[in-house]
């Protein structure tokens, strides 16, 4: 049994009242692992006949399922394919619940590490744009390294204090705050989680999150739509932060959010609509989680789709990949295509800008790994596509040169496993030479 603070116990127990020791038994109990199809690549009707996985489904995520820890699909090339996202059941309440129309611009304020920014850019399915941001630089190259792997698109990917970010005011049709906080719901998965507890209190959080949330309901456009989440039981970074909202911005309303068996309504009056998720009524760990909406909807956008032509370059005569809504930019010898906006990035550290396609070296052009995980195999010409049982599968996931003389191709070729893209390599003669980023690694 992990040795809890007995601040905490006292505040739990009085939270909970009966409850309490059916939660503490949930500390004896084994933690739920999930993990969520990437619907940009594959449906989950077909994922589930293809992964070797036991896999069922979580009540509140439509693509969500729990594993078996001891399928280990982390290591698994299905992983490195991108066709899923391995994310505590819980933590993927706040981005299905946050409804997304084609052709939204959508903040996601404190990405890292990528989760729930993978499940919004799946909603958005490539149009409009996610802006997607963390405050550590650190941590933002985890989120952008997250949605490369997935095949994002329309993306920017920032390293910003969100203070910094009141340029964009009413700028954003739907914005998510999974919020920092002091982790109580996370204690059974991470107990090092306890440690920093002790050290910042409940208040100290709940100044930052009062901060984030003003910041985010200034750049929330009139009827957007925002959520709030926590991984923590508090009430004062919980309820108390949605009534503070409610307080500095008067139009703002708490939508109702569909609940799951188990789930449990807000503590207060006000905070009805929002769902906590306790440990011990659910399979999976804490969570806060509220719908909030400024002012009245308005109408829905007429979402225009515009294809775009590609460079004149050779080799995107073997890229039929359906280029949309943006234009082609090169900065310092590399290629990006841009999503359409009119958002004003200057001074801001932008690791990010839409999809690097690929660079110019030594008078060639060189695609990216971000293009390869855009792509589909019939979306380019020259394929080298492996069983998933190959040995070359983890050769070439470890940076290996392969042997491919049995597929007719030469140049940059495409490798897939089991028809979904790996990255790039270049062949010639039967052999390819290994283009797999060191730090995408199979290890």
């Amino acid at each position: 049994m992990i040795s809890l603070p007995e601040e905490f116990c006292s505040n739990m127990k009085q939270l909970l009242k009966d409850e309490y020791d059916d939660y503490l038994s949930s500390f004896n109990e084994n933690r739920y692992y999930g993990l969520r199809v990437n619907t940009d690549k594959i449906s989950s009707k077909d994922f589930l006949s293809l992964a070797p996985f036991r896999l069922k489904p979580i009540s509140w995520c439509s693509d969500g399922f729990y594993f078996e820890e001891e399928d280990k699909p982390a290591k698994h090339p299905y992983y490195y394919a991108g066709l899923y996202y391995l994310q505590e059941p819980s933590a993927m309440l706040p981005a299905e619940v946050l409804p997304i129309e084609k052709g939204d611009v959508v903040l996601d304020c404190c990405g890292a590490p990528g989760g729930k920014s993978g499940r919004l850019a799946n909603k958005l399915n490539n149009t409009g744009l996610l802006f997607a941001n963390d405050i550590s630089i650190s941590r933002a190259q985890v989120l952008l390294k997250t949605l490369e792997r997935q095949g994002a698109t329309n993306i920017y990917v920032s390293a910003q204090d969100i203070a910094t970010l009141d340029r964009f005011e009413n700028t954003f049709d739907k914005i998510l705050i999974d919020a920092p906080c002091s982790g109580e719901g996370m204690f059974r998965k991470e107990p090092q989680l306890i440690r920093s507890w002790l050290e910042h209190n409940n208040d100290y959080y709940a100044q930052i999150q009062k901060k984030i949330i003003s910041n985010a309901l200034k750049m929330l456009k009139p009827g957007g739509m925002m959520v709030y989440s926590t991984c923590t039981f508090s009430q004062k970074e919980d309820e108390d932060i949605i009534e503070y909202a409610l307080e500095i911005c008067p139009e703002l309303k708490v939508l109702p959010i569909k609940k799951s068996e188990g789930f449990v309504e807000g503590l207060t009056p006000l905070t009805r609509n929002c769902v906590r998720l306790y440990p011990h009524k659910i399979k999976g760990e804490g969570h806060f989680v509220a719908l909030l909406q400024k002012g009245d909807k308005k109408e829905d956008k007429v979402y225009e789709e515009k294809i775009i032509e590609k460079p004149a370059d050779p080799f995107f005569k073997d890229l039929d990949y359906p280029f949309h809504n943006g234009h082609f930019e090169t900065r310092k010898d590399k290629l990006y295509f841009i999503p359409d906006h009119n958002i004003d990035l200057t001074g801001l550290r932008i690791l990010r800008s839409g999809l690097l396609i690929g660079e110019y070296s030594h008078g060639r052009f060189e695609p990216s790994e971000a293009l390869a995980m855009a792509l589909k195999k019939e979306e380019y010409r020259k394929i080298i596509d492996l069983k998933n049982n190959d040995e070359r599968v983890l050769k070439y996931l470890k940076c290996e040169t392969l042997n491919v003389e049995e597929f007719d191709v030469e140049g940059y070729a495409l490798v897939c496993v089991d028809g979904y893209p790996l990255g790039f390599g270049k062949v010639s003669k039967g052999i390819l030479k290994n283009k797999y980023p060191a730090n995408y690694r199979y290890i």
